[in-house]
């Protein structure tokens, strides 16, 4: 899909499809399954930079949510694909950042979900807030094009 059908530009993007157990008493998805997803595309976007989470121990580092913010905008059943979009928004290189999501139905490309969650680096030693390291500084980078992307639309 071309990045003009997306939020931002050059975004992450993690498929998922839509199984059985996903689903509520209404036959769609139910909420948490999003949750689940954004969760699960987050890793993927760690992975797909060449980080493990042998890495996050390596560092005694971690990243936990502080804040989510969910716009649920359609529904989704048993077998569709979604493509997941992630996107790092807002870092400060030391202690927090924002990561953006945009969910995509694959056969129509609507989209059905967008999140942002903001999150702080802490030490996994102590449960502690605490400065990234280099490769969370690396990863929790803001693309230059979402960066200017995000300028213009303020």
């Amino acid at each position: 899909m071309a990045n003009s059908e997306w939020d931002l530009p050059s975004p992450y993007i993690h498929r998922v499809t839509v199984t059985e157990a996903a689903m509520d008493a209404f036959g769609h998805a139910n909420n948490a399954r999003y949750l689940e997803w954004a969760d699960e595309a987050a890793w993927t976007h760690w992975f797909s930079k060449g980080y493990s989470m042998e890495a996050c121990g390596d560092e005694d580092r971690g990243i936990a949510i502080i804040r989510t913010e969910a716009d649920y905008l359609g529904h989704v059943h048993v077998g569709d694909e979604l493509d997941c979009a992630v996107w790092i928004t807002r870092s400060d290189r030391r202690l927090r950042a924002e990561r953006r999501y945009q969910f995509r139905r694959v056969s129509d490309g609507a989209t059905v979900f967008r999140a942002l969650t903001k999150v702080v680096c802490f030490q996994l030693s102590t449960g502690r807030p605490a400065r990234m390291t280099p490769i969370f500084q690396e990863h929790y980078s803001v693309l230059p094009e979402v960066a200017e992307a995000l300028a213009a639309a303020d």
